[in-house]
């Protein structure tokens, strides 16, 4: 991998992470850093379920690739929040 799809893995991570954030109510107790984790792997677990599931092949964005993304977002981060709320 290049450096460059290593910067844009981060990046839609960044997005993907925060926008999976903004889908769960209340207030988060995971660091930004867990956040971006996070995002990037909901995008490449999106990714691939999107291509199994055959949704792509579009001429402009992929909105379903991304809503797939977000939700896996969102399930990760309010995971993460209640194991993180457990230990306390």
């Amino acid at each position: 991998m290049e450096i460059s799809g290593i910067i844009s893995a981060v990046v839609i991570g960044i997005v993907i992470g925060v926008l999976g954030r903004l889908v769960v109510p209340g207030r988060q107790r995971i660091g930004i850093l867990w956040t971006i984790a996070v995002g990037i792997v909901a995008a490449l677990i999106g990714s691939v379920l999107a291509n199994a599931l055959d949704v792509g092949d579009t001429d402009g964005v992929d909105w379903i690739e991304w809503l797939i993304q977000i939700g896996l977002a969102a399930l990760g981060v309010a995971a993460l929040d209640r194991s993180k709320a457990r230990r306390r």
